[in-house]
């Protein structure tokens, strides 16, 4: 077998077998210590902290975040910035609203000069970023999500799938993909997790044995856009497996399941 022909058995394995019995425990924990913030079953109190004025070069700035002349930190969590996604959106306002997505996945990291601030001034320098963010809009709209990755992968220096998957999850939440899963989120903490299951998998049916096949597929970054649809296709999956099992809300999202699983480890 060739390595992509072992990488598709593992993914089919996976795609049979979901979440194994220790992940669910753990996703039972994770829901009864925190259910009391997330009345709505979704992700959308998930909070972050960011200091506005270690921001003050960025522009365009949306207005509903604190204004970066305010001194201290400020909160935003998943269901404003939606919020925020979805005026910009309706104006076309493309870029304005990756700089939303982006101050809410990099939240406090990074001073004036540091490596938040100062990647995100580069992207924004891109001559083609708003129709690269326009095309990969368009492209969700009328193909899906795994359109829109490709339409951004590789095509904007700096910009890199761990944030233009935020940036494409909280689009989604105003664009519906034309057809498949709704974007997710994907970064380095929830790829580890899937290796941690593809290697398991993969010793168990020997397609696998050394872990070199989950290395590979689930790096740390550049993940293909057949990555990205498994990803999806996994988490979807299992957000129903979960959902059916005892300690897990039903009727959940699956991004419910993809906070709980990049905020939780089992093994």
């Amino acid at each position: 077998m060739s390595r992509q022909d072992r990488a598709d058995a593992v993914d089919q394995e996976m795609a049979k077998r979901l979440l194994p019995d220790e992940a669910l425990r753990a996703l039972a924990r994770w829901w009864s210590e925190n259910a009391a913030r997330f009345p709505d079953k979704t992700p959308g109190a998930h909070t972050v902290h960011y200091t506005p004025s270690r921001w003050t070069q960025i522009t365009p700035w949306p207005s509903a975040l604190a204004s970066t002349s305010c001194e201290g930190d400020a909160a935003v969590n998943r269901a404003q910035v939606t919020s925020i996604v979805q005026d910009a959106l309706r104006r076309e306002a493309f870029t304005e609203a990756l700089v939303a997505t982006y101050v809410w996945g990099k939240s406090k990291g990074g001073s004036p000069g540091g490596s938040g601030p100062a990647t995100l001034r580069t992207i924004l320098a891109a001559d083609d970023l708003e129709a690269a963010l326009a095309g990969a809009v368009t492209a969700l709209s009328e193909h899906g999500a795994r359109a829109a990755y490709a339409a951004l992968r590789g095509h904007v220096a700096w910009l890199g799938p761990a944030f233009f998957t935020k940036f494409l999850y909280f689009a989604g939440k105003t664009v519906p993909p034309a057809n498949g899963p709704k974007p997710l989120v994907l970064d380095r903490v929830l790829a580890r997790r899937m290796r941690s299951l593809a290697s398991a998998v993969g010793r168990e049916t020997g397609h696998d044995p050394d872990s070199s096949i989950a290395r590979w597929v689930w790096r740390d970054q550049d993940w293909s856009p057949h990555r990205y649809q498994i990803y999806l296709s996994f988490m979807h999956a299992a957000a129903h497996q979960a959902a059916s099992t005892d300690g897990w809300p039903s009727d959940t999202s699956p991004d419910l399941l993809e906070y709980a699983l990049f905020s939780t480890a089992w093994m």
